[in-house]
């Protein structure tokens, strides 16, 4: 296949671009970078700077690289900013998903997976979530993310597409070549190894009165490797059968609590990992998990890498050897997928005719 990866050079994106490599596929990578990092694209994928509101330019490339499938990562993703800017998020999550829909239908592209997510639940009345159970998302991200949904769900009854959606909660872990790497960060992980590294002092416990074992949240976490996995399978799956579109949870089925995933930061990293407890967050369900019995069904995908221990190790050993993310420290170092054989166009920037090329 040829693969569109739109926001390929965000965390999850760029794994996924690294998992489609390595199984054969041909990959371009379309990201307007405003959180991803152009170090993250493996040299043999072509990068494409754009907007996803482009329409237009989506065209162009699309037809220039004779793209198969597409697989959207691109997403405003910050639900304390969602709360905030809400036009923000319905401008990019909806409207620049529609905008990629007519993209792909004028050019007769009709295959995609969307990278969702489980926040489209809200509030769970029973976990673990199943893809059956009502989604009433509580913030703009989620009801965002929900609303495309809705979109791909019409295009592929009108149009013939086949369409995955993909919804889990937490991804966390990191390739050799590929971590995270996001200002502000808000993510459990990679905020502890900041404490481990020495970059802050200490990390916040919201609250430690839910009706858990150990009265803190649980949190459902899913390895980036497994997820890019997903990715993969999901795309393979619609290049059969006729037009549909499906919905498929990923996820651990059982969590973490948060102190639980302090315990054992402190001992990956072998570092102290000062936490201090603070007042619950509003809206904070006690636990978050979704079952993916579906999707291990269907997809004949099975989680491999999203053992609490094996998470913190990929990502403590990512941020080891690149202390300020992406800012410093090996863009590819000779990695195996950058390796081009002499024919390769590497990084070739694509600009919308009459357009100066992007850097």
């Amino acid at each position: 296949m040829r693969i569109l990866v739109v926001g390929g050079a965000g965390f999850v994106g760029s794994t996924s671009v690294e998992t489609f490599l390595e199984a054969g596929h041909d990959v371009v990578v379309y990201d307007d970078l405003s959180s991803g990092h152009a170090a993250a694209v493996v040299r043999l994928a072509r990068l494409v700077r754009g907007q996803i509101e482009d329409q237009g330019h989506l065209e162009h490339v699309m037809r220039e690289e004779r793209i198969d499938a597409v697989l959207d990562c691109a997403a405003k993703s910050l639900v304390g900013e969602s709360m905030i800017d809400p036009g923000l998020y319905y401008r990019k999550n909806v409207g620049g998903g529609v905008a990629l829909l007519e993209a792909m239908r004028v050019t007769g592209v009709n295959r995609l997976v969307f990278s969702s997510t489980a926040a489209v639940y809200g509030e769970p009345r029973r976990v673990p979530i199943a893809e059956s159970d009502r989604t009433e998302p509580i913030n703009p991200y989620g009801a965002s993310k929900l609303a495309f949904e809705g979109a791909m769900r019409w295009f592929a009854a009108s149009h013939d597409f086949q369409a995955i959606s993909l919804r889990y909660f937490n991804v966390a872990g990191a390739t050799e070549r590929n971590g995270e790497d996001h200002e502000p960060e808000t993510h459990l992980m990679p905020l502890m190894l900041r404490v481990a590294a020495g970059e802050a002092t200490h990390v916040q416990i919201f609250g430690q009165d839910y009706p858990t074992p150990d009265g803190t949240c649980i949190r459902d976490f899913i390895h980036v490797r497994d997820l890019a996995a997903a990715h993969l399978r999901a795309l393979e799956v619609t290049g059969e059968g006729d037009p549909s579109f499906e919905v498929y949870n990923l996820g651990s089925a059982a969590g973490f609590s948060v102190r639980e995933v302090v315990e054992a930061a402190r001992k990956v990293t072998g570092r102290a990992i000062p936490a201090r407890v603070v007042k619950r967050r509003t809206g904070d369900p006690p636990v978050l998990v979704a079952s993916s019995r579906r999707a291990r069904l269907a997809l004949g995908w099975h989680p491999e890498h999203s053992k609490l221990e094996q998470m913190l190790a990929d990502a403590w050993s990512w941020k080891l050897t690149h202390p300020n993310g992406y800012g410093r420290g090996p863009r590819t170092d000779g990695a195996a997928l950058d390796r081009q054989p002499s024919d390769a166009r590497g990084d070739r920037q694509i600009s919308r005719p009459g357009a100066p090329a992007s850097v």
